[in-house]
């Protein structure tokens, strides 16, 4: 499936302001301090062997909000090897390539300086990856895009930095990273190197490149006017198809093609002689003219409607194909092999002297009139046609295509086979003045300009346009008319309809030669967003280190029990009401996407987990309510990711998103949480896991008007200065297992506040929470409980880190049992301390099996469970009753074996679908 990329945004992007290490960046893009010095090299070995050194070993796209910036950016992994420690000013020559190669390149802004700029650190000496960031930056600039956000940082990993900078279009941005990496590679290698790369060419290829990948111009219109009023915007391929809105109320355009247009209306608009007797009939003026299939039958009806006559294929389209005024018989024949190449089937029609007229009908009504001019040049008395042609190309508002507002005049053979009919040729020196004219029609894509007439229309002529579209039954058409002035009613001055096109061209109207621009775009949104109408569905967001899955689902049950149709992602899967989509892991952009684009879905609640952050980016732009649940030291040492503090900044870009009519919910018991409060644009909500009282903040909070909850004599209590809410007693909420399960209070404490900051009412947000209960279908992996026969029991949980497994060994402690056994495991990217605090932790246990995941994530074999059987060792608990069976199901299987009256065994799965199938089969096997 091809990622989006995503557009809207309704905030300025502001770059992020804490480090991603705790040693110092070298970068002055990182930080506004003082750039660290650097050493120069104790060798001096060959340029080339130092250039090679220099290495781009990844380059991605985090095309959402990320730990960078609110918005897309390509983020490279560079190795530098020998170069580590070293400054531009110690490679010799190198800033001197470098400005010759790109002179703009020294008049860039540095961070946090009020004088001088990137050229004169350059030359003084700064980090070779703060200067990749600067290269791809301009580089970019140079093929058009508009951007100029970088940073560079330590990525955690030793020797390799990370270099991010933002980008309009995707290809385009890791191209110029990836072009900006071999540009400084022979800066430092040599002239000679530096020749053989030619920067130019590499500047013209990219400029290329974005004209291929850009959304054409109509469709970017569209989507620019979206954009403006907050409705999100997602390319869904490589050309202009693009999702506007999100969920039920999502609309889908390419170019002027909506998904209201009638596929019945574009198949008459294709075929031009079904297009006529359609308008015929309506009483509409129409040219005459007849579809043949054969040079004999094209000149028998010339005859019989009279010359002059054109030519063009019947579902043409552009203009490709259509020919001149033709005067004669011969004229046909040698214009009728041109016109068949694209069509077997010809319209040969009377020709209608006037101005070719372009008007744009949106909805029913007509929203603009452009009058086209043919391709053209204007003699000099000096220049031949051809020596103007390419004058004229030098217009730097004319490309290739519909990209800019013209495109290239054409000098090609067609060019010239229509200038012999003028009696011109190519080397023709036309008068001072004279306007020779390059093409018979008047399409943009082949030179042509427009002048705007929008306002000239006569009422009349309106009417019979807008009738027109309405008759071939287009929500969007361009009516081709032909007439000597357009100010005229058409019955007045032989006026003729020639065509009524799907998905016209803005172009001509948004960007005309001559005229008053037209806001074209605004009526075709009006028309799929009436003003008052929705283009959005309220997003969820949870993320945290533990209980996301939990509370994802708690949400999503309470607002399917009140009648939403609710889309929700977890790490089990992704699911529509409560139905899987798709299996597997799914709580990063990718699974975001599928809701999100799902026009069933009427809600949706996402679970956000930090390695879809750091790889993507989110995967959507903005959240109406975001939740951060807690922050513990789960998966540091990843991606640059070192200190619990850097995971809250990680999590916290879900807050920062929030809509400013959002809330973002926060725990106040943790001090990492609170204090990404400060950061988020939407009204803040509390909730502490502790009695009402005990929480100064939040008290404070509550005070002051803030919506909190917290727990007040074993009751889950909504509060809001002096009102208090009571849903229920803990007892009674099936999740907390009678309340046993104590870690549960923050998963049910944020979502029943945000139920409630989102409306429900407090008795339907009781009945869904009493409604709710935890099982392996409901809720696999989350504290799921089995009973076994003559009083046994199995619990199974994901616990995966630390924090995690505490509060499963509570809750397991709360329950009765005659002997406890655990089945335990830690995933491999675990740090070793916390490894070895989660073997600690089941010390305690009657006896212990040690497991291994599947996926070893980096470590050896057996390395895991020779940590976790050492701790339980040192923990206390008897060697005799620790055992190794590192194959899961094995390992599960032995804990169910050992299990007698009134035992309870407890697995830590990794593969939670496989443990609980042989905890169910186990239990089938014993009735």
């Amino acid at each position: 499936m091809r990622a989006f990329r995503v557009f809207t945004r309704t905030r300025t992007p502001e770059r992020m302001t804490f480090p991603l290490a705790a040693e110092p960046a070298l970068d002055k893009g990182a930080q506004d301090t003082p750039e660290a010095p650097v050493r120069p090299l104790a060798l001096a070995p060959e340029p080339a062997a130092l250039a090679a050194e220099f290495e781009v070993t990844a380059v991605r796209a985090l095309r959402g909000p990320n730990f960078w910036r609110l918005a897309p950016v390509i983020a490279c992994d560079l190795r530098l090897g020998r170069l580590e420690s070293t400054g531009t000013a110690d490679l010799p020559e190198f800033a001197e390539r470098l400005e010759r190669s790109l002179p703009g390149i020294v008049a860039h802004p540095c961070h946090g300086r009020r004088t001088g700029g990137f050229g004169r650190d350059l030359r003084a000496g700064t980090s070779l990856p703060h200067v990749l960031e600067h290269v791809a930056l301009e580089l970019q600039v140079l093929a058009g895009c508009n951007v100029s956000f970088g940073r560079v940082a330590r990525s955690g990993e030793p020797g390799v930095w990370w270099v991010i900078v933002a980008y309009d279009e995707e290809q385009v941005g890791t191209a110029a990273m990836q072009a900006a990496a071999r540009i400084l590679r022979a800066c430092i290698s040599g002239d000679d190197d530096l020749a053989a790369v030619d920067v130019p060419a590499v500047v013209e290829a990219l400029r290329g490149l974005l004209d291929e990948v850009r959304l054409g111009p109509s469709t970017f219109a569209i989507v620019e006017e979206a954009e403006r009023r907050g409705i999100p915007s997602r390319r869904l391929n490589a050309g202009s198809l693009v999702q506007l809105g999100l969920g039920r109320h999502l609309r889908r355009v390419q170019a002027t093609l909506t998904d209201y247009t009638s596929a019945i209306a574009v198949e008459i608009a294709q075929d031009k002689a079904l297009t006529k007797r359609t308008l015929a009939e309506v009483g509409l003026p129409v040219p005459h003219g007849e579809v043949v299939s054969s040079l004999h039958a094209a000149t028998a009806h010339a005859e019989a409607v009279g010359y002059p006559v054109i030519l063009k294929p019947l579902d043409g389209n552009h203009g490709r194909g259509v020919s001149a005024r033709l005067a004669d018989a011969e004229a046909l024949a040698a214009a009728w092999a041109d016109t068949q190449r694209f069509s077997s089937r010809v319209v040969v029609e009377r020709f209608h002297a006037g101005r070719d007229h372009r008007v744009l009908v949106v909805g029913g009504r007509v929203v603009a009139c452009a009058e086209r001019v043919a391709a053209h040049v204007i003699g000099d008395g000096r220049h031949t046609v051809r020596e103007l042609i390419a004058l004229g190309n030098r217009d730097p508002r004319r490309g290739k295509g519909h990209r800019r507002e013209l495109t290239f005049l054409p000098d090609d053979a067609a060019t010239a086979q229509f200038l012999a009919t003028t009696g011109h040729t190519p080397e023709t020196v036309p008068h001072k003045g004279e306007r020779v004219f390059l093409r018979s029609t008047a399409n943009l894509s082949t030179g042509g300009t427009s002048v705007d007439r929008t306002e000239e229309m006569h009422a009349e002529n309106l009417t019979a346009c807008e009738i027109a579209a309405g008759v071939v039954g287009l929500d969007i058409a361009g009516i081709d008319v032909i007439t000597p002035d357009i100010s005229v009613p058409f019955r007045a001055n032989g006026a003729v309809i020639v065509e009524v096109n799907a998905a016209p061209g803005l172009r001509m109207h948004t960007h005309p030669t001559e005229g008053t621009p037209r806001a074209v775009a605004a009526p075709i949104v009006d028309m799929l967003y009436p003003p008052g109408t929705d283009s959005t569905i309220p997003i969820i967001a949870v993320t945290g280190t533990n209980g996301k899955t939990t509370t994802v689902r708690l949400i999503a049950h309470l607002f399917r029990n009140r009648g939403e149709r609710v889309g929700f992602t977890t790490t089990d899967g992704v699911y529509v009401q409560n139905r899987l989509v798709m299996g597997g892991d799914m709580s990063g952009p990718f699974a975001a996407n599928i809701i999100l684009s799902n026009p069933s879905v009427s809600l949706a609640v996402l679970e956000t987990a930090r390695g879809g952050i750091l790889r993507s980016g989110l995967g959507f732009d903005e959240c109406d309510l975001g939740i951060v649940l807690n922050v513990t030291g789960d998966h540091l040492g990843l991606g640059g990711i070192n200190t619990e503090e850097q995971l809250a900044e990680l999590k916290g870009v879900v807050t920062a998103v929030v809509r400013r009519d959002g809330h973002a919910v926060f725990n106040a018991d943790d001090p990492l949480v609170l204090r990404l409060a400060r950061r988020t644009p939407g009204d803040v909500v509390l909730f502490s896991a502790h009695e009402c009282g005990s929480n100064p903040t939040l008290e404070e909070h509550t005070e002051k008007g803030g919506v909190s909850a917290c727990m007040a004599d074993g009751q889950f209590v909504i509060r809001r200065r002096r009102l208090r809410i009571p849903i229920a007693h803990e007892r009674e909420v099936p999740l907390m297992l009678g309340g046993a399960a104590r870690f549960q209070r923050e998963n049910v404490l944020a979502a029943i506040v945000a139920a409630y900051v989102r409306g429900m009412r407090y008795d339907d947000i009781r009945a869904g929470l009493l409604s709710f209960f935890p099982s392996p279908s409901l809720t696999p992996g989350r504290l799921n409980v089995i009973t076994l026969r003559n009083g046994a029991r199995a619990v199974v949980d994901y616990a995966h880190n630390a924090a995690a497994a505490e509060g499963v060994v509570e809750f397991v402690r709360a329950l009765p049992a005659h002997r406890r056994i655990a089945a335990v495991c830690m995933p491999g990217d675990r740090r070793d301390g916390d490894i070895r605090a989660v073997g600690r932790l089941f010390a305690e246990f009657d006896h212990a099996i040690v497991k291994e995941d599947a996926d070893l994530r980096g470590r050896a074999p057996g390395e895991v469970a020779a940590m976790l059987s050492e701790s339980l060792l040192l923990g206390g608990c008897p060697q005799a009753e620790i055992e190794q069976v590192l194959d899961e199901e094995a390992a599960v299987r032995r804990g169910l074996s050992l299990l007698r009256d009134d035992d309870l065994l407890l697995v830590l799965a990794d593969d939670v679908s496989l443990a609980l199938d042989v905890v169910a089969e186990f239990a089938a096997e014993q009735r």
